[in-house]
């Protein structure tokens, strides 16, 4: 990952927007978006529980389009794998599918940013398989989805983890040299960050605000 791009994320979280228009309030597939194409991530690799959800996928492939990287989704059967193209559609070739028996080089050399679902049974299994991989060079960001019914050790990894209370909840950690720089946007860096949500009781729309300490500057994503 390069230095966090403002520009990219904004960009990549109002083209996924549009994609849900019809929905009542922002879903965690802009947040989602938002922080990989901030990060300027090229491989971001997506970890499934049961059928891919072609929201996030979806959300995913429009920051990859962002940056120039690229998307890969790992099922745990072939199976899994086919159907999750199907429901995918037109959009399924933009999308790089693999089983989890091949993931393992990608986990540990590859991927700057990895998505998990934490209803996954073998996710911890995931997060050890980048964690043993040093993260890369620049450093490495994992993203738990469904972070609220999560019943495992992640937030004990060893790493800065942060709970974000969108959606069913978000686990963020970054792995690598970048965990204590303060040059990424994100904040996992000695300055201690904070994300606040706000819901508009008018309109129901969620905002979701990071405050970045000490210089107190707010950047509403």
């Amino acid at each position: 990952m390069a230095c966090w791009s403002a520009e990219n994320a904004t960009k990549a979280y109002l083209s996924t927007l549009k994609m849900g228009q019809n929905a009542k309030e922002p879903a965690v597939a802009e947040f989602i978006s938002a922080l990989a194409a901030g990060n300027n991530a090229q491989v971001m690799v997506v970890a499934c529980a049961g059928l891919a959800d072609s929201t996030t996928l979806l959300a995913l492939v429009v920051a990859a389009h962002q940056t120039g990287g690229h998307v890969v989704c790992i099922f745990h059967s072939h199976e899994e794998l086919n159907a999750s193209k199907n429901v995918l559609g037109i959009a399924a070739p933009q999308v790089q599918f693999i089983v989890r028996e091949e993931a393992q080089e990608l986990l540990l050399n590859h991927a700057d940013f990895v998505l998990i679902d934490c209803n996954l049974v073998n996710h911890e299994e995931i997060l050890k398989a980048v964690q043993v991989g040093g993260g890369k060079q620049n450093g490495t960001m994992v993203v738990g989805l469904n972070a609220f019914s999560c019943k495992g050790s992640w937030r004990s990894c060893g790493s800065k983890t942060q709970l974000l209370p969108i959606g069913e909840g978000l686990l963020v950690t970054r792995f690598g040299a970048s965990a204590t720089s303060p040059k990424y946007g994100f904040g996992m860096s000695k300055i201690r960050n904070r994300w606040v949500v706000k819901v508009d009781k008018c309109t129901g729309e969620e905002h979701v605000y990071m405050i970045r300490h000490p210089q107190g500057k707010v950047v509403q994503a």
